[in-house]
């Protein structure tokens, strides 16, 4: 579980493949390693990932076929940067919202602008996964946990604040640009439950 609250921008030091998928080593100076052990949970770009070892300020992961095809981890090059965040831990901070790391889809930028000293982005989704968007909902975009301003069928806009502009890979998006989506769990939960009451 993780809160969207990028503690770390990264990048990719290499791509290996490995028995038909890859593994990725990750250059993580920022974030700090000290506590994370083989095994724990590192969000990159919002794909919750496996370390599987550790290799002073780097750590390695392997990456499925399924997680290659389905996120944008499979466009990733060495050099190519990505938030990171560390697993939450009980008693820690949700500055965010409850996160998974479970990528639902990807979304488009269509629009980039500035809005005084924000960014504001509008992005286009599946349709599948339009109906999850709600305006003064949360969405993660690429590991962040964001607000929705409005929506309009499958599209919805964000502001970026300076400091997220700074602190993450979002403020370098242009139109065209993909980035992972997960959705608010709590639409997912709830659509189920409003399902299962109807049958």
């Amino acid at each position: 579980m993780f809160t969207g609250i990028v503690q770390a921008v990264g990048s990719v030091v290499a791509l290996a493949p490995k028995g038909g998928d890859v593994e990725m080593l990750i250059d993580a100076a920022g974030l700090g390693l000290d506590g994370v052990a083989r095994g724990d949970s590192i969000a990159v770009a919002g794909a919750c990932l496996t370390v599987t070892r550790l290799a002073g300020r780097r750590f390695a992961a392997d990456v499925s076929n399924e997680t290659l095809a389905r996120t944008t981890l499979g466009g990733l090059v060495p050099g190519s940067p990505v938030n990171l965040e560390k697993a939450l831990r009980a008693g820690d901070a949700l500055g965010g919202h409850y996160v998974t790391g479970h990528v639902d889809g990807l979304a488009t930028v269509v629009t980039a602008q500035d809005d005084a000293r924000s960014l504001r982005l509008v992005f286009e989704v599946p349709d599948s996964l339009a109906r999850y968007v709600a305006a003064k909902g949360s969405v993660t975009l690429a590991g962040v946990s964001l607000t929705v301003n409005e929506v309009e069928g499958r599209r919805f806009g964000i502001n970026l604040i300076p400091h997220t502009r700074e602190v993450t890979t979002l403020g370098q998006l242009a139109p065209g640009a993909v980035v992972n989506l997960e959705i608010d769990i709590i639409a997912r939960y709830v659509e189920r439950l409003v399902t299962a009451r109807a049958v």
